[in-house]
């Protein structure tokens, strides 16, 4: 099992605070260092000190450490046009020395679209959006060196691109598609995804939802093509501590109101997170995200590294 570690800066975190929870993170022994992209905090608080861009970000990350994965889970496709988000991922791509993952939606939370003056599609256009910004990124990192890339869309019009830079990874950062959604979001996945992402879920709901992507596949003919099955995934919300008021502290924060919809948390002991981890591992989870609430809590993150990820790294081979 890969296991990273997730974050959400919008709630109130600075440069420095995921600086050094990265910097942790990594030396902690995780995989993977991923952001929420959302300008604004879901709760009733501002989110002091103020949003952070989850890519502008992720570049500084890029250069200040040396081996965990970073990205996006996800990037909202209402935030950038196609072709400079290309560009913007393949340079901080190139910054990390490959390591950079690009999860990207259909955008959902409307109160930072209008406080940011945001254009807010309905909720088709922005998954037609979502579906032409994934054929133009993945489109302009296959075109081979030397060659243009053109595309005509009913909401994008690229007319022979260079499709520069490159990013490190050949050929391109993995994508990460995730969400709730019964229909569109499967489809995506299996057509353009490395990774499906079920968020924050109860087990029985991500294997539902594993089931949804896996029978796109085959309707697609990915696995004719080629293409490697796609890597399930799983996010968990953790609140872990070394006894019971330990865990209730910091799970907190999940008692207070806010935009997001239900989530099944784990909150107790090291020993309750390993066995939720099984259980995911159980139905085909090569890789989970867990989402630490409060940024500066580091000794929580270091709990886990020393309590949880020794007992479950190798449970199953990467796909």
């Amino acid at each position: 099992m890969r296991v990273c570690v997730f974050t959400e800066p919008h709630r109130g975190a600075t440069y420095d605070d995921q600086l050094r929870m990265a910097r942790l993170a990594e030396d902690g022994g995780f995989e993977g260092f991923l952001r929420a992209d959302h300008y604004q905090s879901m709760g009733p608080d501002g989110g002091e000190p103020g949003p952070t861009d989850a890519w502008v970000t992720l570049a500084g990350l890029a250069r200040e450490t040396s081996r965990i994965r970073l990205g996006t889970l996800v990037a909202s496709a209402t935030f950038r046009l196609p072709g400079p988000l290309a560009v913007i991922v393949a340079q901080v791509d190139q910054m990390s020395g490959g390591r950079v993952e690009l999860g990207i939606g259909a955008g959902w939370y409307e109160r930072e679209h209008t406080s940011l003056g945001i254009p807010f599609p309905r909720l088709g256009e922005r998954f037609d959006r979502l579906e032409e910004q994934l054929a133009i990124v993945s489109g302009l990192w296959a075109t081979p060196p030397g060659g243009r890339f053109t595309f005509e869309g009913d909401h994008y019009r690229l007319v022979d691109a260079p499709a520069l830079p490159k990013p490190a990874q050949v050929p391109g950062p993995p994508i990460i598609v995730g969400g709730r959604g019964p229909k569109r979001t499967p489809e995506l996945a299996a057509r353009y995804a490395d990774e499906f992402n079920m968020p924050f879920k109860s087990v029985g709901e991500t294997a539902e939802a594993y089931e949804r992507v896996i029978e796109a596949s085959e309707r697609t003919g990915r696995v004719e093509t080629g293409r490697a099955p796609v890597t399930l995934s799983a996010g968990i919300v953790v609140a872990i501590g070394r006894d019971d008021a330990e865990a209730r502290r910091r799970a907190a924060p999940l008692h207070v109101p806010s935009a997001l919809p239900p989530e099944d948390p784990v909150i107790g002991s090291p020993a309750q997170l390993v066995e939720r981890i099984g259980e995911f591992a159980a139905i085909g989870t090569t890789r989970v995200h867990l989402r630490l609430i409060d940024m500066t809590d580091l000794d929580h993150l270091e709990l886990i590294a020393a309590e949880v990820l020794p007992h479950v790294e190798g449970t199953l081979p990467i796909r």
